[in-house]
């Protein structure tokens, strides 16, 4: 019975693909298929399959967690007192970042944290919540939905587990013992500034514009962002121009490493602007000024 039906299976499939071949050829005109609706469906199963290890062998949060607080505590060294400009922007970063960890799919504890070096034009995330942005990222913000874009893009490396992927794929290759956090010193710091797979990378673009959205910013903070991008990108690094006093060579040399590791600025905005038009936002085009508050007395910050 069982050989019966797979016979009139087989047979029923064959013949629909003879006659879809026999109707093709006798078509007039040929209608030229691209294929990158193939090629995209390969590299997207291509891309399951080598994080499929990872999601079988997934950590629980609470063990993302204790490896994320191992990595901060290791940026946490700067012991110096802050200016006042820099707590004002520490309190405003943080205000930003806990409103758009409120629409976050995971529930983890986010926290956002400025490195104040003006030479660091990058952001990174740890696995299970913190998200660090460089002063001098925040230098190139023109508008407080910039930086919305920029620390939802770093909540979606946590959210969808670009991050603790990473860790387990770098301890399995250094031969770590995940359930020993202290082995993981063996990682270095910079190893978090480095971008990931570009698809990761097109995916936290992607999910922290919806992200971005859904906590009230504009789509368009990030096209803006990657707009400047392309142009920095052009003007500073392809033609390595003169600073001309607006960026050190130091900033430079850190936005070409950024520009390495992540997709080329004109790819992320032509995204960008396609979910714009696809989920219709055209008109959501209100940015609010980026504005760090902060009060002095006595030459002291008051919060």
């Amino acid at each position: 019975m069982k050989r019966s039906v797979a016979f009139v299976v087989f047979f029923l499939v064959f013949g629909f693909a003879l006659a879809g071949l026999y109707w093709s050829q006798r078509r007039a005109k040929s209608i030229p298929v691209s294929p990158n609706a193939i090629l995209n469906m390969a590299a997207d199963a291509q891309r399951d399959l080598s994080r499929l290890p990872m999601h079988l062998t997934r950590l629980s949060d609470e063990q993302e967690v204790a490896i994320g607080r191992e990595f901060a505590s290791r940026y946490a060294s700067e012991t110096r007192p802050l200016t006042a400009e820099e707590q004002g922007l520490e309190k405003y970063v943080r205000r930003v970042g806990a409103n758009i960890a409120l629409h976050a799919r995971r529930h983890l504890p986010y926290t956002f944290t400025v490195l104040h070096d003006h030479n660091m034009l990058n952001a990174f995330s740890l696995p299970g919540g913190p998200v660090y942005i460089g002063e001098g990222m925040l230098d190139l913000m023109t508008n407080e939905d910039e930086l919305a874009s920029v620390l939802a893009h770093e909540v979606e490396h946590i959210d969808h587990y670009h991050c603790v992927e990473r860790v387990q794929v770098e301890a399995q290759l250094r031969k770590l013992d995940l359930d020993v956090v202290g082995a993981l010193v063996e990682i270095p710091l910079d190893f978090w500034q480095a971008g990931y797979h570009k698809d990761e990378e097109f995916e936290a673009d992607r999910e922290g514009m919806y992200l971005a959205v859904q906590s009230g910013y504009s789509p368009y903070g990030a096209a803006d962002l990657f707009e400047r991008f392309a142009k920095l990108c052009d003007e500073y690094v392809i033609h390595a121009k003169s600073p001309d006093e607006e960026l050190s060579q130091l900033a430079i040399q850190s936005l070409s490493g950024y520009f390495r590791s992540h997709p080329l600025p004109s790819e992320r905005l032509a995204q960008a602007n396609r979910i714009i038009a696809q989920e219709h936002w055209e008109s959501r085009t209100a940015r609010k000024p980026f504005h760090v508050a902060y009060e002095v007395r006595n030459g002291e910050f008051v919060k």
